[in-house]
């Protein structure tokens, strides 16, 4: 008679813990949808420019508003939606990203487009600025590690098929097309939140200044300094592979697509290699990494007209550029493993992407593709430097 009330205990309990993973999967449905949408552009630059009667260099601007909007988010949400259920929250940021896409399909004009875009940039800051603090609500404390892994999964696999996928389907259906298909996949995301996510009571956090206050302390500054740096470089280059390609290197779409989703292979191949030597080596594989690439960069420089070795440099460049975030993720939960330190984190990645790509884009239209790359290699050595400085700092420490 007594074993009932038990194991209705512990059938209530599976359910629990089985809403809790249908939540998380409901999130990193959401999670690819945000970081395919975000970075789909890179690929589609060309169609976009010809479209709206502007630069490549202005098309580029798609990711730099939606980052500018994204870092702003994600340091202001959080103390002015203190008072709403998370789970409120989430759902009008998935239900942002939908409305993003359908404003980027219908636009007419450059402006509006960029209306959609900062829409989208709301949705990526609010969303990536308390993911991992939800997460932990919705899983036991021993399965949280698991759960952050599955929604990272959705953020590698996006950046693997975006880019290439993004390409294709520009060819086959148009750009709007292409931007298009992130409507359903965000709706689904939406059902599958509304349906499996719980009430989420808010919970006190910190404010903006507490945030900032944390650049005070010096190891934390230059391993900041090194993420910006190392994102601007990155997407300073990557933001205008499409245009350098096609007028560069001269390859067709086919050719094109097919060396994004080599690069994009590359980059999972190198998060998985990488990750595994993180554990004894993290501070020489983020002083490595950024040194590799900017040699990739000069090397674009000197060969950009050459398919083979530009195919080769760019696998490179996938391989070390996707698995570079696993390191400094690492780095973060070495030094700073509250959420003050994530929020700051997203707001300095969206902050990069976004000087990136304005800067890189600028220096395309006015300089040419070369000043764009080499702009990427300086900043990518400047990254190297500042982790070295954060190395030696705290190694000073001990």
């Amino acid at each position: 008679m007594t074993m009932t009330p038990v194991m209705e205990t512990e059938e209530g309990q599976r359910g629990h813990r089985r809403e809790g993973w249908s939540a998380v999967v409901s999130m990193t449905l959401c999670v690819f949808t945000l970081i395919a949408s975000e970075f789909m552009p890179v690929s589609l630059l060309t169609p976009i420019a010809a479209d709206l009667g502007v630069t490549e260099g202005h098309a580029g601007q798609a990711i730099s508003i939606s980052g500018l909007f994204a870092v702003v988010t994600s340091l202001f949400l959080a103390g002015l939606t203190s008072r709403l259920d998370r789970r409120h929250v989430v759902l009008g940021l998935t239900a942002l990203l939908v409305l993003s896409g359908i404003v980027v399909t219908l636009s007419p004009s450059y402006p509006l487009l960029m209306v959609g875009r900062a829409l989208l940039g709301i949705a990526i800051g609010g969303f990536w600025s308390m993911s991992t603090a939800i997460v932990m609500r919705l899983v036991p404390s021993d399965a949280v590690p698991k759960a952050l892994a599955l929604l990272n999964a959705g953020n590698a696999i996006a950046a693997t098929v975006s880019a290439p996928l993004g390409s294709l389907l520009g060819a086959m259906i148009g750009w709007r097309g292409a931007f298009f298909l992130v409507v359903p996949v965000g709706l689904l995301a939406l059902l599958w939140q509304w349906i499996s996510l719980p009430a989420l009571a808010p919970r006190a956090g910190g404010s903006a200044l507490a945030v900032f206050r944390l650049l005070g302390r010096a190891p934390v500054a230059l391993g900041m300094a090194a993420i910006l740096m190392l994102f601007m470089g990155q997407f300073a280059l990557f933001t205008y592979l499409r245009p350098f390609l096609e007028q560069v290197t001269e390859v067709g779409i086919e050719t094109l697509s097919l060396m994004l989703l080599l690069m994009g292979l590359a980059g999972a191949a190198g998060t998985w290699v990488i990750g595994q030597m993180l554990g004894r080596r993290m501070f020489s594989l983020l002083i490595a990494i950024p040194l590799l690439m900017a040699g990739l960069a000069l090397t674009l420089i000197g060969v950009g007209t050459a398919q083979g070795p530009v195919f080769a440099a760019l696998i490179g460049w996938g391989f070390l550029g996707t698995a570079a975030p696993v390191g400094w993720g690492t780095w973060l939960s070495r030094t700073l493993p509250d959420e003050a330190g994530g929020g700051l984190q997203v707001a300095v990645i969206q902050l990069a992407i976004t000087a990136g790509a304005a800067l890189g884009g600028l220096l395309f239209d006015r300089l040419g593709w070369q000043a764009t790359f080499l702009l990427a290699a300086t900043l990518l050595i400047g990254s190297a430097l500042a982790a070295l400085g954060a190395w030696r700092i705290k190694g000073a420490a001990r």
